[in-house]
């Protein structure tokens, strides 16, 4: 009997279970349904998050990596002398029977270098370690990218840093107006100002972030530093008139050795000249309103913030430093590099030649900015350059390996003891457009005691710190103290205000 039973309610459960299969679902169960959610964020979904955040920015530091790093030995500055030149007077050969000869004349000079610290900070907070647990560490990101900074910094800084030359005063603009060629208006004080700026202040200046003069930076342990920006003293306004409404104004100033930017300010009369344009040449032309914010009310009437007493001074600073006796070339304004008509350059070849003229010596490293690496480049393979020796073409039997696009990766000295040279067109991260810069490695003088041109004497190379705990952040430093070192600046070289094209 209890079988049947059995038999009986299992029948029923089964009718009913194919009775609910053969009806629709309702709305409302539907939608209780699991699906795919619309957002990467929202509902029951996993996130594919790689591991690790990826470093996308570049650490370029070839100055850096090349040159050599030396220990100093206490003391506040590095010190040294140096015979400069033998013989001074030109005494003759010549002696006479019986008689000694006469005797030379030698000259020295004594040089000092101060020592600085230099350095940067980073920080984590302890909610952001517990926060990237599994993900990052992040305390050694901060180092990371602590220690990258750091030698980004020193970077900069080896190439044009500037605590000893000040730029001064610019030259009132001189200004041309034309009824063309732009979107100004009818105006009878169009008036201008330029301002000029060494490498660390045309680096750090943009039309809409403005140019850097006095600069208050609050440090981490609340202390403060004052140091120059990098922007000269603004010069007088100049004023022209337009004719609208496509007028322009061309404007130029007097290019000056040292200055590796120069800050435009214009406006519709005396006092309201704004910021519109950064250049790294001496001329601008002018064809619409400023877009800038920055006033050339707002800088100072006559302090030079060009030089930072902090940093040390960089290549390009020991090459423009009064008394150098390094090569300086500044180009007229609108003047480009000129093709030789044999596969040289004429400007090229005249530092090269006064190099070797003045010093017997030949540099060993030619630094450009994309810009004139692009120039020289087309200088040279130019079809008025008809030298057979100005190129040289590598042919393979694969005829599938013909690859486009030429570049001129070296320079050929024609001045040089040992016949041509070859010295290599190097491309530089922070390098302005329109300079060129000559670095030379050794001396080719016998005994002279100098084993590198150009050296870091320090005090202390790279150290790191930890500070202790001051709050809920593990903070850290990291420096360096010592100079850049330049025993003979005559074997570098600067050839600057160079008009793309």
């Amino acid at each position: 009997m209890s079988g049947a039973i059995v038999n009986q309610e299992t029948m029923r459960q089964l009718a009913a279970v194919r009775e609910a299969l053969s009806q629709r679902l309702s709305p409302d169960i539907v939608k209780a349904t699991y699906s795919q959610p619309s957002s990467a964020i929202s509902g029951l979904n996993s996130y594919d998050l790689e591991i690790g955040a990826k470093m996308l920015y570049p650490v370029l530091t070839p100055l850096r990596n090349d040159i050599p790093r030396v220990p100093a030995r206490g003391g506040i500055q590095a010190n040294w002398r140096a015979v400069t030149a033998i013989n001074t007077a030109g005494l003759s050969m010549g002696v006479g029977e019986g008689n000694r000869s006469g005797v030379i004349a030698v000259s020295t000079a004594d040089y000092t270098a101060k020592y600085t610290t230099m350095g940067l900070e980073s920080s984590a907070s302890f909610q952001a370690d517990w926060a990237a647990e599994y993900f990052q560490d992040v305390k050694a990101l901060a180092s990371l990218n602590l220690l990258q900074s750091v030698m980004i910094g020193e970077e900069k800084l080896i190439l044009g840093g500037n605590s000893s030359v000040a730029l001064g005063k610019a030259s009132a603009p001189g200004l041309t107006a034309s009824s063309s060629n732009g979107s100004l208006g009818t105006n009878a004080n169009f008036s201008v100002i330029v301002v000029y700026l060494s490498l660390e202040g045309y680096l750090n200046a943009s039309v809409a972030g403005g140019i850097q003069a006095q600069v208050t930076r609050l440090n981490a342990d609340g202390s403060s530093d004052s140091y120059g920006g990098g922007a000269g003293i603004k010069s007088n306004n100049t004023t022209v008139g337009t004719t609208g409404p496509s007028g322009s104004v061309a404007a130029t100033t007097t290019a000056k050795a040292g200055a590796f930017g120069y800050a435009w300010f214009w406006g519709d009369t005396a006092g309201t000249e704004v910021l519109g344009a950064i250049t790294t040449e001496a001329q601008y032309t002018i064809t619409a309103e400023p877009t800038g914010t920055q006033t050339a009310a707002s800088l100072p009437a006559a302090t030079d913030y060009s030089t930072n007493s902090l940093v040390i001074d960089g290549y390009l600073t020991q090459v423009v430093k009064s008394g150098s006796n390094a090569y300086v070339s500044v180009m007229a304004n609108g003047a480009t590099l000129t093709a030789d008509n044999a596969g040289g350059i004429v400007e090229i070849d005249a530092a090269l030649k006064s190099f070797w003229d003045n010093y017997r010596l030949s540099p060993s490293d030619i630094w450009v900015s994309s810009q004139e690496q692009t120039n020289i480049s087309k200088k040279v393979l130019s079809t008025s350059s008809s030298s057979p020796g100005a190129q040289r073409f590598v042919f393979t039997a694969d005829q599938s390996q013909i690859v486009g696009g030429v570049m001129a990766t070296s320079y050929r000295n024609k001045y040089s003891l040992d016949g041509a040279k070859e010295i290599p067109i190097r491309l530089h991260p922070n390098m302005p457009a329109g300079t060129i810069f000559f670095n030379s490695k050794q001396l080719p003088y016998p005994m002279s005691n100098v084993t590198n041109i150009t050296q870091m004497r320090l005090r202390r190379d790279y150290w790191q710190i930890e500070w202790p705990l001051r709050s809920l952040k593990y903070e850290y430093g990291i420096y360096l103290d010592g100079v850049m070192q330049c025993y003979f600046p005559p074997a570098l070289g600067i050839i600057t205000n160079i008009h793309n094209g």
